[in-house]
């Protein structure tokens, strides 16, 4: 039988284990962040915090796992005009066809629309801020935000970090 010290020390455990897990959500492999207490989502490419840190960049860690940006106009990528595919650096799940990508003049990779079922999207509120984040269907990588202030035919924008992407020249 357990004595009352070890029952509250494994609840103090049991709650810093899940807070743990909201504040640092790459230490749940398959979970996406849940935002706003909403349930946490899971994808189909899942790997450990200590695989996702091996196969990315620091600078891609940072972005695809832990929500950040990149500065403008830092990636090559913001300057790729060639036909081809726009893949999640992440898992390489095929994001958008570079028929859909378009000067934005905002410093990132930008497309009207994705290829059908690539990426998600949730309710983002940081930084004081209402935006929408986008983040690979397949893996859960975040990869920017989408805006409504792009070209026809849907007025979208989908605004990439280019560090969250990889690039395939070819058939788009």
């Amino acid at each position: 039988m357990a004595t009352r010290r070890q029952f509250i020390l494994a609840g103090a455990g049991a709650a810093a284990a899940a807070g743990a897990a909201v504040l640092f959500p790459g230490l749940m492999p398959g979970a996406a962040r849940a935002a706003d207490g909403a349930p946490a989502e899971h994808f189909p490419f899942t790997l450990t915090d200590a695989q996702w840190r091996a196969r990315l960049t620091p600078a891609q860690y940072k972005i695809l796992r832990q929500d950040g940006t990149e500065p403008p106009y830092s990636s090559p990528l913001n300057d790729e005009h060639r036909a081809g595919i726009f893949s999640c650096a992440g898992c390489g799940n095929r994001l958008y066809s570079s028929r859909t990508k378009f000067e934005s003049h905002t410093g990132w990779p930008s497309f009207w629309a994705p290829l059908d079922g690539a990426v998600g999207t949730r309710r983002d509120t940081s930084f004081g801020m209402l935006r929408d984040e986008v983040h690979c269907a397949r893996c859960g990588g975040h990869l920017g935000h989408v805006f409504d202030d792009g070209p026809k035919p849907t007025g979208l924008r989908y605004c990439m970090d280019g560090l969250a992407l990889s690039f395939k020249p070819g058939a788009a």
